[in-house]
């Protein structure tokens, strides 16, 4: 799968916002990248304002456009809110699950925890990023020492990140669990999704 390559501290001065692990440079300069950046007020369209937020939600999770228009398509085709429905499916997500777990220490680490195979859904190996987990899915680090190893550390590296309700780990087994799908109050509230979905209905 082709994946952002390019500078990823460019991308959190460009939104203000750590979309990527931040550091020193982006601690040091919160302004948009540029030789205007510190002065730069430029008025914004609407429909700017619209593509940002796209911009933001899709280097977020890691997704090529095409995936995360996919993605868009497939939450507009189910009955509810389309907004709820798209950031759920995103959420469900397997490598976006083990992130969340404790499993990797970002979204593209988890991406290549799954695509390597070691991880397990109720049993059976899913080297599929793009998987979506469900109410009542066992998700398990493989049980092979240089999974466990990796898993382990990681798990330990990423304590400070609360795991959200609608997931439940077992630090001791490398297990989680999929207790229910994500609610609304589940969802990321620094992305303004209403702003997506006026976006994509252009």
């Amino acid at each position: 799968m082709s994946r952002y390559t390019g500078p990823t501290t460019r991308i959190n001065r460009r939104f203000g916002m750590a979309l990527f692990p931040a550091n020193k440079a982006f601690e040091r300069k919160t302004y948009p990248p540029g030789q205007h950046g510190p002065r730069l007020r430029r008025k914004q369209s609407d429909y700017s304002i619209g593509l940002a937020e796209k911009q933001k939600l899709r280097f977020m999770y890691g997704l090529t456009e095409k995936q995360f228009r996919l993605t868009f398509s497939r939450a507009k085709k189910q009955r509810g809110v389309t907004g709820e429905i798209f950031l759920g499916l995103l959420e469900t997500r397997l490598d976006s699950a083990v992130y969340l777990m404790g499993f990797a220490r970002t979204r593209q680490a988890a991406r290549q925890f799954v695509n390597h195979g070691h991880i397990l859904v109720n049993g059976r190996k899913v080297d599929i990023p793009s998987f979506n987990v469900k109410e009542g899915d066992v998700i398990t680090v493989r049980d092979k020492t240089s999974s466990k190893q990796l898993a382990t550390r990681n798990f330990e590296d990423s304590q400070y990140r609360p795991v959200p309700a609608w997931l439940s780990v077992n630090g001791d087994s490398m297990q989680g669990n999929v207790m229910r799908m994500p609610a609304a109050e589940d969802l990321d509230q620094s992305i303004n999704v209403q702003l997506i979905v006026e976006f994509y209905s252009r």
